[in-house]
């Protein structure tokens, strides 16, 4: 009876083992296998995204499925090449648009999917220095039969003109600067310059921006050559106080001593 006990409770536990093991295990899924995706373009430019996907049927277990991509970027090509297990080229597809959709299939013998994707960088609406404003560079989904999808990865980019670039290196400066001081002067300074650049709508609002932020950058640095003036004399004055108090002492001593050898 016993032992009948413990080959059940061996059995359980082993269960629970293999249980536990498949739930923990990472599952694997589609890949990113390679990229080389610009993080910032200027505004007008023409640039280019190119994705390599792997691990084509794993998580969920899927024969086949469609890859669906999607951009911000204008005047779009899309270019989507499939290899086999030996990275040879099976076929290769091109697309215009913002959105594109293919099929990927083991039956077809595809293992590998590289995605291109080249246009034209959109205008900004609306400028924000923290964060950064960005657009959307490239999304990949993979799409199931029945309606269900499952977003991959998507990749955003920093995009600018030459004056939002210029204003914020400038406030970039300004913030080192008012970090490293004690002004609420140029703190305000900084905020205003920030509000400009976020609600910019043409060049000069840029330049007001680079204007403000140059202000406070100078006014930081004037605060910390003060505060640094002013503990310079700090320690002057206490050096000062520390002679004073050595040469006092000095006399002082001399006084007794003197003192002591009239009496003597």
């Amino acid at each position: 009876m016993t032992r009948t006990n413990l080959n059940r409770s061996s059995r359980l536990l082993v269960a629970c083992l293999v249980l536990l093991t498949v739930v923990a295990a990472p599952a694997a899924a589609v890949s990113v296998a390679d990229s080389d995706v610009p993080e910032e373009a200027e505004v007008g430019s023409q640039v280019s995204a190119t994705v390599t996907l792997d691990e084509l049927y794993k998580n969920p277990q899927l024969e086949s499925w469609t890859l669906q991509g999607e951009t911000n970027l204008t005047d779009v090509t899309w270019t989507v090449t499939s290899y086999d297990q030996t990275g040879s080229k099976l076929d290769q597809q091109s697309a215009d648009g913002t959105n594109m959709s293919v099929d990927v299939a083991a039956e077809d013998d595809v293992n590998e999917v590289k995605v291109k994707v080249t246009g034209t960088v959109p205008k900004v609406d609306n400028y924000s220095y923290d964060p950064a404003q960005q657009f959307l560079l490239m999304s990949l989904t993979q799409a199931r039969d029945g309606g269900s999808s499952t977003e991959l990865k998507t990749w955003r980019a920093h995009h600018y003109t030459e004056e939002s670039a210029s204003a914020r290196e400038a406030l970039d400066s300004a913030a080192t600067a008012v970090d490293s001081a004690n002004s609420q002067q140029a703190e305000k300074t900084f905020d205003n310059a920030v509000s400009a650049y976020n609600n910019a709508n043409g060049p000069e609002d840029f330049e007001l921006a680079t204007e403000l932020g140059n202000e406070a950058q100078s006014q930081a640095d004037s605060a910390k050559q003060s505060d640094e003036t002013m503990q310079l004399a700090l320690y002057a004055v206490g050096g000062l106080l520390v002679v004073g108090v050595l040469v006092g002492g000095v006399l002082w001593y001399r006084s007794q001593q003197d003192s002591y050898d009239k009496l003597g």
